[in-house]
């Protein structure tokens, strides 16, 4: 059997938690699957090989009608603050097969998306749409070759069936590679169950499998809520580094492990604003791209909640301790922020200006509505700062500031050659990736691969890729929930 020979070495550590935290599940049957994309690159890193087989097999494996051995599918439970309002949730429309062991003997959730109706479905179908599907495919891999963490997209299949959103779209299935599934709503499920024998279970399967260093402390879940913070400060700073917009950052997109989950209504911006918003149900600016590090905190703070219990015995204590962490955030993030912002500026050394001078480039891109990436991708070749927007007294005011920041520093060019590996040439302009996703309808995947080869090597410019660099004014340009 296909499924049997890709080199799949499933463990199911998450089915063997207590039976509170998920349900078995199982793949819907679909009537004709065919393959759209295959991840050879992520199988490899996987030690998993897709080349020798024909696309049938891997269409009826990556749909869910052929199991691979050892899988044992089940739908995760758990809650989540969506918008500020506290639901309990569940995979409506994933399954998670298991996890699947490397050579290395690193650990991988693989889950579909899109496979149809669990326990947790809510009376929703369970189904997905073949652009959603896409979109996650495609900023997932531009996440991942741009260095930040990210759950990852090995396959997409269209299942020859039609899902009804507020538009008829062909059926589609996902199948999603992360470090592990385990979010804050996990934990709010559990604390909100108010077992505690279960809580504990919970975090000490977190611990051990994110955060083994912590295993034996005396304080390890104190210590493992500082490490979760930690991970979400250096995340955020990495998506405000490359103007990522998540969208919908509820408790339970957020990962235990620090990765970049669910892609649904996201998108890069282009023209800087802090204020971008890109979702469309997203009225009040919730998760605005200059909301995002507070929206964080927040969440983490509904993971100290959920922590309490466990953090100490005393519960005026635990508040303490937690609250401790808590307001230590902005500064970690803080931290974080300005070390990207100085690599992205050719900046070795700290100086006492440097955020006056990070924050003077940034507010002369608002006010002159520069584009984000192209700016600073233009500050690394001197010899493109011929723009008429880079003439005003306001931008050779601060270049002129920047320039001796650098001198101070050595020699500027080999500031630029660093620059030029941080700051990309090519990000997913919302303008390519929706010219993708029409053209895939029409199955003509054509741009659709060639947008992937872009982004697989964002640092690299290349004249015949040189479209991908324009930027459009994209404010106003609406993303929506794939749901």
């Amino acid at each position: 059997m296909y499924a049997d020979s890709i080199g799949w070495n499933f463990d199911n550590t998450y089915a063997r938690l207590p039976d509170d935290f998920f349900a078995p599940a199982k793949p819907a049957a679909v009537k004709a699957p065919k393959v759209v994309l295959l991840n050879h690159r992520l199988a490899g890193e996987l030690g998993l090989d897709l080349r020798p087989f024909h696309p049938d097999s891997a269409a009826a494996v990556f749909a869910g009608q052929e199991l691979p051995p050892g899988s044992q599918p089940i739908a995760q439970a758990y809650a989540g603050h969506q918008f500020g309002g506290f639901t309990m949730l569940g995979d409506g429309r994933a399954i998670l097969l298991g996890e699947h062991r490397t050579p290395s003997g690193q650990l991988f959730d693989i889950q579909f998306k899109g496979s149809g109706p669990t326990l947790y479905s809510r009376r929703g179908d369970g189904r997905a749409g073949l652009g959603p599907m896409l979109r996650e495919y495609i900023i997932s891999e531009a996440m991942a070759a741009l260095g930040i963490p990210t759950t990852r997209s090995l396959a997409v299949v269209t299942t020859g069936e039609a899902v009804f959103r507020a538009q008829v779209q062909r059926g589609a299935v996902l199948t999603r590679v992360a470090a592990s599934h385990l979010r804050v709503g996990t934990f709010q499920y559990a604390a909100a169950r108010r077992n505690e024998a279960n809580l504990r279970t919970l975090a000490d399967y977190a611990i051990a499998r994110h955060y083994p260093e912590f295993a034996s402390a005396t304080d390890k879940y104190l210590a493992f809520l500082r490490a979760v913070a930690d991970r979400q400060a250096a995340l955020i700073a990495k998506w405000m580094g490359v103007g990522f917009v998540h969208g919908v950052m509820n408790t339970d997109n957020v990962s235990i492990a620090g990765e970049t989950i669910d892609y649904g209504p996201c998108a890069f911006m282009n023209t800087y604003d802090p204020a971008t918003v890109f979702s469309s149900i997203d009225h009040s600016g919730r998760y605005a791209l200059a909301n995002q590090p507070g929206i964080t905190q927040w969440n983490l703070a509904r993971l100290a909640e959920s922590l309490l219990t466990l953090i100490a015995d005393d519960e005026n204590k635990s508040v303490e301790l937690a609250s401790e962490v808590l307001n230590e955030f902005p500064a970690v993030y803080q931290r974080y922020w300005l070390a990207g912002m100085r690599a992205k500026l050719g900046l070795q050394t700290e100086e006492a200006d440097d955020e006056e001078l990070v924050n003077g480039l940034l507010s002369w891109m608002h006010a002159g509505k520069a584009d984000f990436t192209g700016t600073f991708r233009d500050l690394g070749s001197p010899e493109l700062l011929i723009g008429e927007r880079y003439q005003s007294s306001a931008f050779q005011t601060w270049h002129a500031k920047w320039t001796e920041r650098l001198a101070r520093e050595g020699d500027p060019s080999a500031a630029f050659a660093r620059m030029n590996t941080v700051n990309p040439a090519y990000i997913p302009r919302n303008k390519f990736v929706e010219e993708a996703l029409a053209a895939a309808e029409r199955d003509d995947l054509a741009p659709l691969h060639e947008l992937l080869a872009v982004l697989a090597d964002p640092f690299t410019v290349r004249p015949e890729w040189a479209k991908y660099q324009i930027a459009t004014d994209d404010r106003g340009y609406q993303t929506f929930c794939g749901t």
